[in-house]
């Protein structure tokens, strides 16, 4: 059997591994052992962290949603319920964000709770779209034309190299 060399190889994997453990702290990112365990565990607190994220963020739309309703006189569980009942279907975020900047908007969507709670038929508005101005569509009529127009591609060049 002929030997093989793996040098390289290696070499370049605990670079790689070096690499990623750039700014940790102590021998985690000089020592390549301790390095390649810091990053299986790095991984898994990211992953984990991925998925706290989301509740984390989900708590938090629903605690500003509660402060919200309850300066209305109605608790979050009543308002979510009365927004089910009037079959109106909007994420939490959205509910946050509105509870922050559109106080206007979010007062009707209460308004319209606390009638749902209370047994009366309600029938959300439509939204209607709005079009957009003929400018707008024009530019945009011109940007299709262009790029429906064919465009030549160079061929590559043929480069030919000596092997020695």
């Amino acid at each position: 059997m002929v030997r093989v060399k793996r040098g390289a190889i290696a070499k370049t994997r605990r670079r790689k591994v070096l690499k990623q453990a750039k700014g940790y702290f102590g021998s985690k990112h000089r020592l390549y052992k301790t390095a390649q365990e810091q990053l299986f565990h790095s991984g898994a607190y990211a992953y984990r962290d991925r998925k706290q994220n989301k509740r984390n963020f989900r708590k938090l739309w629903i605690t500003r949603i509660n402060a919200a309703c309850r300066m209305h006189d109605l608790s979050y569980s009543k308002f979510i319920n009365g927004l089910a009942i009037a079959g109106i279907e909007v994420n939490r975020k959205m509910l946050s964000e509105l509870a922050i900047n559109d106080e206007k908007a979010f007062l009707a969507l209460i308004e319209t709770s606390k009638k749902a709670l209370k047994g009366e038929k309600v029938k959300p508005a439509e939204v209607k779209k709005k079009e957009a101005p003929k400018e707008v569509k024009e530019k945009k009529e011109e940007v299709k034309e262009v790029k429906k127009a064919p465009v030549k591609k160079a061929a590559p060049k043929k480069t030919t190299t000596k092997k020695a």
